[in-house]
């Protein structure tokens, strides 16, 4: 999993019939001080995250059809948790 912050929201009057009932964000990974390390991603939202949200990102796309429960789900990356806070030693 990886840390990302949701940058932004992808409106689309066209979808993968797969795709129809699922909210696509824009997440940005980042590194333990929340700056931005490498490139942004699209990834399916699956616990209403909103932009500015830090939130973990399955991005493996076997592991994230699991998630959907939907071999036929094109997809790559999933927001499974918003991130409250957390601590590191």
């Amino acid at each position: 999993m990886t840390i990302c912050k949701v940058t932004g929201s992808v409106v689309s009057t066209h979808k993968n019939e797969h795709l129809t009932d699922h909210k696509i964000m824009i997440v940005q990974p980042v590194d333990l001080d929340q700056k931005p390390i490498g490139s942004d991603m699209l990834a399916l939202d699956e616990v209403s995250a909103g932009v500015g949200d830090l939130v973990l990102v399955m991005k493996e796309g076997g592991s994230a059809r699991i998630v959907f429960d939907n071999k036929k789900l094109p997809v790559q990356a999933v927001i499974v948790g918003v991130i409250d806070d957390y601590h590191v030693k």
